[in-house]
């Protein structure tokens, strides 16, 4: 008895600050949801250096990362390249890079972005993003996924170098441009050269500052069979060739 008290008030005693946290939040950012800290990945360590190596162990995507790697997993039996568009410091292509050296078949990354920011957004795309948002050099990107594996980088605006690689199928695409245009540009040209079983993640799917990437895949998915899988933190993904129903109603 004496151990089970012990261990209820070690835990509690660590659930303190949360439960401080959460009362703040709820004055500050009534909306705001907070999740419980038992996390196994978040004592990932590997994960954990990767993420510092990207400055991002304190910011807001971190969820996003570690789905993004696990989604990886699926495709270990699919041929065909990998691509990312929209790069930004490449932290999304080293972990696609990272899932190809361990891939049964050989793969070529090819990582489209501007490396000069957004392009300028649309009426449909809000009002959050300005043209020019989010640059990252050429040269930073390819110090960053040097030493990783086989990669390309392909500076210019989307979809202009996507001819280049239209007669290679792909096994898993990452989009995450933000706006309306270069989505549907995106996910236009690669949806006819995904073979089965390839993975599809748009990153900024369902995010109310990117309307027009979420207005972009729902409108060319309508007459698909597979639908947005929209994940909990942002996000979301489909498979090729996986019929996918509508959400079922919650009455």
């Amino acid at each position: 008895m004496k151990r089970f008290i012990k261990k209820v008030l070690i835990t509690e005693r660590s659930l303190i600050p949360l439960w401080l946290l959460r009362k703040i939040g709820r004055i500050l950012l009534p909306r705001y949801r907070f999740k419980w800290i038992q996390l196994d990945w978040w004592d990932n360590q590997d994960f954990t250096r990767y993420l510092q190596r990207y400055d991002e162990l304190q910011r807001l995507n971190t969820d996003r990362r570690w789905m993004l790697y696990q989604l990886l997993r699926l495709i270990e039996g699919i041929a065909g390249d990998t691509a990312e568009c929209g790069v930004y410091k490449g932290a999304s292509s080293h972990l696609i890079l990272c899932a190809n050296r361990t891939a049964a078949y050989p793969r070529t990354h090819f990582a489209f972005d501007s490396y000069a920011g957004l392009s300028q957004p649309d009426a449909i795309d809000g009002q959050h993003w300005s043209s020019g948002d989010l640059s990252v050099s050429l040269d930073q990107v390819r110090s960053n996924l040097a030493r990783l594996g086989k990669v390309e980088l392909m500076q210019g605006w989307i979809p202009q170098r996507f001819p280049e690689v239209a007669q290679r199928s792909f096994a898993f695409i990452h989009v995450d441009v933000d706006l309306y245009q270069p989505t549907l540009d995106s996910i236009e040209f690669f949806y006819p050269r995904m073979p089965p079983g390839a993975v599809f993640v748009c990153d900024d799917y369902g995010c109310s500052t990117c309307p027009g990437a979420t207005a972009a895949i729902d409108g060319y998915l309508a007459d698909k069979p597979e639908k947005m899988l929209a994940l909990p933190d942002g996000g979301g993904f489909f498979i090729r060739g996986t019929n996918t129903a509508a959400a079922a109603p919650l009455v």
